[in-house]
């Protein structure tokens, strides 16, 4: 969040209007391995984890073109591991902001 705060911040004063700036850190992974990874943050068991059969047309990564924030100067200050650790602990200290939500048909 704060790497992406940053980002808009530096495109808002420097950037040209009217372009697009997509940010991104550039990091590649699949589903699978990005669910691995907060599973063991939260310390939950990875049986928690339900295959289905892939929808057609899925797709199969997600990646997007930073050059132009980069060229404004802007690299992300968050490594994958770090922001995602901060985000869980946000989160778990902040369960009055989501918890009313779990039971709300209208937040879904």
């Amino acid at each position: 969040v704060d790497d992406n705060c940053d980002a808009i911040d530096l495109v808002l004063r420097t950037g040209e209007p009217g372009m697009v700036y997509n940010v991104g850190a550039g990091n590649e992974l699949t589903n699978l391995e990005l669910v691995d990874r907060l599973l063991g943050l939260c310390g939950a068991d990875p049986s928690l984890i339900d295959m289905v059969e892939d929808r057609p047309g899925h797709d199969r990564r997600y990646s997007v073109d930073v050059a132009r924030i980069r060229a404004l100067g802007w690299t992300p200050a968050w490594g994958l591991d770090e922001g995602l650790a901060a985000t869980v602990d946000w989160y778990r200290d902040n369960r009055w902001w989501w918890e009313p939500l779990r039971n709300n048909p209208l937040a879904r």
